[in-house]
């Protein structure tokens, strides 16, 4: 069982011991502690979560601490996490809770923390929060001074109609074309809001594990390893492009016409060039993600910048460098004439504007940019894992080599003319994550290797 605090939020195991599950008491600890740190000025806190089985139970125990605190809760029930951050703008909350785990399997959940910007709370912000939860000095509200729940199911419609209005999103063109999609929305959250956002622009689909049942047909990390059942169904060769979101639709997959893969890294870097197309600037992307993006966006006459790894340190990097677009290459776009937070829905309406645009398939688009490959390999960690005394080693082998970069502001990340490794603890997991990338899937998984054979050395 686990209990992970980091900047990604709160998150763990549903079931267990007190302080090492995510369980009820710890629930109503780092809810109280957020309800404490968050500046109150009108006194509403949004509610959103996907579709877990967990979700209920985690549901009423943030909602009945939060009323407990003295907060107001909109509650808009099942919904995904841009969803959820364009709510607490829309509706001038003071924050929000998501109450998702994202990739994570079904046995997990956690607590996603907004400002009232909507956006993920800082590292520096998160960490009060969690000191706060440590000490317990809690102060509830009382009888009179509780607050209420307010269930609004609204903000589907408002996101989508924000997409649609988006610049850069041309719904005529996209209706024109006529495609037809297939969709796996992994038994979550997706299955509802998709169709709506497809009949808004005009689209045809068919779905995959549209059921929001929480008890995901498979894992529910877009990785190609987990597609093979949408792939299957898109080599029957009836649709134009195939398309995955995790359970809390913030992270998107695209599939070709003919069933293969386009690359969960190719996602951004795709939406990216057609949005550098018609806006020239800058882009974002984390350490771990591929190098295509750079080389789009110095095409495009944009300086591309790497920033650490969690959607909070890659908008605060957007921000500082006015980066038109960014996001990571797990398949999150973040798009700031939307929002700063990854979201599918903007992904999927930008990279059909310009399919559309384009007249091409899937395939051929995918042909016009640079082709890189990239390793995705983790280590599970144990209990005596010195993760710090590993990355030292790592940085100390490739030190003096004349041909490497080294990077350490997120995990040590070796650069070199045509290839790179990374290594890193994870926000999300218990695991060290070892991606690596070069010109072939074989040097790329050999890289990965030789440094997981250093951490397996140690162990």
């Amino acid at each position: 069982m686990t209990l992970i605090k980091s900047i990604s939020g709160i998150r763990g195991t549903i079931g267990g011991a007190t302080g090492d599950t995510l369980n009820p008491l710890d629930i109503v600890k780092f809810t109280t502690a957020y309800a404490t740190f968050i500046p109150r000025k009108t006194g509403k806190i949004v509610v959103g979560r996907d579709g877990r089985i967990s979700g209920p139970m985690v549901r009423d125990v943030v909602c009945g601490t939060l009323v407990g605190m003295g907060f107001d809760v909109i509650d808009i029930g099942y919904a995904t996490t841009p969803t959820t951050e364009l709510a607490v703008r829309m509706s001038e909350a003071d924050g929000g809770i998501i109450i998702t785990a994202s990739h994570n399997p079904r046995q997990w959940n956690a607590l996603k923390l907004l400002n009232n910007e909507g956006e993920f709370l800082t590292a520096a912000d998160g960490n009060k929060v969690l000191e706060i939860a440590e000490k317990e000095d809690f102060n509830y509200a009382d009888v009179d001074k509780l607050g209420h729940v307010i269930v609004d199911n609204s903000f589907d419609d408002r996101h989508i109609q924000s997409v649609a209005d988006l610049r850069l999103v041309d719904v005529d063109a996209i209706r024109k074309a006529r495609f037809t999609v297939c969709v796996d929305s992994i038994n979550s959250v997706g299955g509802i809001i998709l169709p709506k956002l497809l009949e808004r622009l005009g689209v045809g689909y068919t779905f995959l594990n549209r059921d929001v049942t929480g008890d995901f047909a498979h894992n529910p990390e877009p990785l190609e390893k987990n597609l093979q059942g949408i792939m299957k169904e898109m080599s029957t060769g009836k649709y134009n492009l195939g398309i995955v979101v995790d359970p809390d639709v913030d992270r998107l997959a695209f599939i070709c016409e003919d069933g293969k893969i386009f690359g969960e890294e190719y996602t951004l870097v795709s939406v990216a060039d057609y949005v550098l197309s018609q806006t020239p600037g800058n882009t974002v992307s984390n350490l771990s993600s591929t190098r295509a993006l750079r080389d789009v966006t110095q095409k495009r006459g944009g300086t591309y910048t790497a920033a650490a790894v969690g959607e909070v340190n890659v908008t605060t990097k957007m921000k500082e460098v006015n980066a038109v677009i960014g996001g990571e290459g797990n398949g999150g776009v973040i798009y700031p004439e939307s929002h700063y937070g990854r979201d599918a829905l903007v992904g999927i309406a930008l990279f059909l504007t310009s399919l559309a645009k384009k007249g091409c398939k899937v395939s051929e688009l995918r042909r016009q940019f640079p082709d890189y490959q990239i390793a995705k390999n983790r280590i599970d960690l144990t209990p005596e894992t010195d993760v710090d005394a590993i990355l030292v080693k790592v940085k100390e082998m490739f030190a003096k080599d004349p041909e490497a970069q080294v990077n350490d502001i997120d995990g040590v990340k070796i650069d070199f003319p045509d290839r790179w490794v990374h290594l890193r603890k994870s926000n999300t997991e218990p695991i060290i994550r070892v991606y690596s990338e070069a010109s072939t899937m074989e040097q790329a998984d050999e890289l990965g290797k030789r440094l997981m054979q250093v951490v397996y050395d140690m162990q």
